[in-house]
């Protein structure tokens, strides 16, 4: 992918994006390694509660009795609730909502259903101990987004159906990584042989394998009417921009109520690695404006 194509503004932080190598052992180790350093975010306002399975975090001023589940990326096999602790902490102060970031499983070590098993545990706890368990609203970037959308499925299946999800980037559907013509683009931020890497230690199959297992790939299932409204965020220079589009498209054939907004010359996860740009604070400023239509 060429420099030019990507948004101005983002273009010096893009030009150090690294190719993680997560596909060699040392490599996936280093970066898990990496993560758990991460330090935490100051959260001026905002109150954090940290346990083993979750970070939970609490504005100091309540605005709302809407609680946000979030699930953090990293393509199923690295990545960390911490990670994400200054746009958890700025969410809740902004809207003045309780924010949940739940901890998962990493394959290959912990495979399908682990890490949405740990998700549901998390729903689990998070209605139990909100303000009121029916407006819990379930979201998530990159892979923690089609662990969302997987979630979000599965609670519908069961009867329990949250007021919104609330999506970024996310990583729906083990057939883009079974395309190898996509390889040659080096898509930044996150590439085609590192999603194959990811579907293929979460599936413990080939991506684009004729079966997978239920819930594990949000974009096969083909029945998608009766699950909740939708805010799906992409970049149209993103891997998952294509995937992303024909999940919006099928959720608003099925009738559902669904958002998309492209961000044009963005890089897969933008808003994380360059949050202090005017171009990432535009895009999350449109996305915490559709998740306060909840509040």
């Amino acid at each position: 992918m060429k420099l030019s194509e990507i948004a101005p503004e983002l273009r010096g932080k893009a030009r150090w994006l690294p190719r993680l190598p997560l596909e060699r052992a040392w490599g996936l180790r280093l970066v898990r390694w990496g993560t758990t350093r991460a330090r935490p975010a100051a959260a001026p306002d905002v109150d954090v509660e940290v346990t083993p399975g979750w970070r939970v975090y609490r504005p100091r001023e309540p605005r709302s009795d809407l609680t946000l589940l979030w699930i953090h990326g990293g393509g199923l096999v690295i990545g960390a609730a911490v990670q994400d602790d200054r746009f958890c902490a700025d969410t809740a102060r902004e809207l003045g909502i309780t924010v949940v970031s739940a901890e998962y499983r990493l394959a290959p070590e912990a495979r399908y259903p682990a890490a949405l098993d740990d998700c549901h545990a998390a729903w689990t706890w998070t209605r139990e101990h909100a303000a009121d368990p029916a407006r819990v609203i379930v979201g998530g970037q990159s892979a923690g987004g089609g662990l969302a959308a997987a979630l979000v499925q599965r609670l519908r299946d069961a009867g329990e159906r949250p007021p919104a999800q609330w999506l970024f980037c996310p990583m729906l559907d083990d057939r883009t990584a079974a395309r190898r013509d996509l390889d040659a683009r080096r898509h930044r931020g996150w590439d085609n042989r590192l999603n194959r890497f990811g579907w293929r230690a979460y599936l413990g199959v080939e991506p684009g394998a004729e079966v997978v297992p239920h819930y594990a790939v949000p974009a096969r299932r083909e029945n998608l009417s009766g699950l909740p409204p939708a805010w799906i965020g992409v970049g149209d220079i993103d891997l998952f921009h294509d995937e992303d589009a024909e999940y919006a498209r099928r959720l608003r054939a099925a009738g559902v109520d669904t958002t998309v907004h492209v961000a044009p010359g963005a890089p897969h996860g933008f808003e994380a690695w360059a949050p202090d740009t005017g171009f990432a604070r535009d895009y999350l400023a449109t996305a915490r404006g559709w998740l306060s239509r909840f509040a």
